[in-house]
């Protein structure tokens, strides 16, 4: 599968690197010129969640993890640990090629700021995104977020105090349909209130809206 994959991704123009084995793999993934890693979860000698895991200690390089049958519990497991996306075998190349091109949008990697082009930020509370360098704050310090998670919150703080529906958030972050067994998104919530933090006064920054979706909810309100 691997060569068959190489070859597919090469004739669509991409440059590609392979790895026969997860240890081989992790030393691929400290190179830092790589634009994404695609990551399966059964290996022959380590488990491909142990794998993210590592990498993720060192690299916020995209992932887009490969699981069997589309088991939940493994996109559930992949997206908390740091996947950027997920996508069950058996697949089409032409799936797969969206998906890294969704995700190349999002992330925005190896674009450099247009000449004279001011600092773009979005900022509420203590929480402040670097749209262009795609980096993000919490009280001056670096959180350190998957491509997935930023997109998330850049599209959620952009909106902050209006709730926004799965089906939206869906659509903007994974470019795909939700469907109502699809937890992608709670899970990148979840992560994005572990990674963020409560606000000064204890609240969640993320609201949970029932039966509608997420709001930011960390608005500085204007003063009367």
């Amino acid at each position: 599968m691997v060569d068959l994959l190489a070859q597919s991704l090469a004739q669509e123009g991409f440059g590609v690197t392979t790895a026969q084995s997860a240890e081989e793999g992790i030393a691929h993934g400290r190179n830092r010129d790589l634009e994404l890693i695609l990551l399966d979860v059964n290996l022959p000698d380590i488990n491909g969640f142990e794998v993210l895991r590592r990498l993720r200690r060192e690299s916020d390089v995209p992932v887009i993890m490969l699981t069997a049958r589309g088991e939940e519990i493994d996109r559930i497991v992949g997206l908390e640990i740091g996947a950027d996306d997920y996508l069950p075998k058996p697949f089409s190349v032409r799936e797969l090629v969206a998906r890294i091109n969704a995700i190349h949008r999002r992330a925005g990697r190896g674009r450099p700021a247009p000449a004279g082009e001011n600092r773009r930020e979005l900022k509420h509370g203590s929480v402040c995104m670097d749209l262009l360098t795609h980096t993000v704050r919490r009280d001056d310090q670096v959180v350190a977020l998957t491509t997935s998670e930023f997109e998330l919150l850049r599209v959620l703080m952009e909106s902050a105090g209006t709730p926004l529906r799965r089906e939206e958030l869906s659509k903007s972050v994974f470019d795909r349909e939700y469907s109502v067994f699809d937890r992608s998104i709670d899970n990148l919530v979840s992560a994005l209130r572990r990674k963020l933090g409560a606000t000064p006064e204890g609240l969640e920054r993320i609201k949970s809206i029932r039966n509608v979706g997420y709001m930011y909810a960390d608005v500085e309100r204007p003063r009367s």
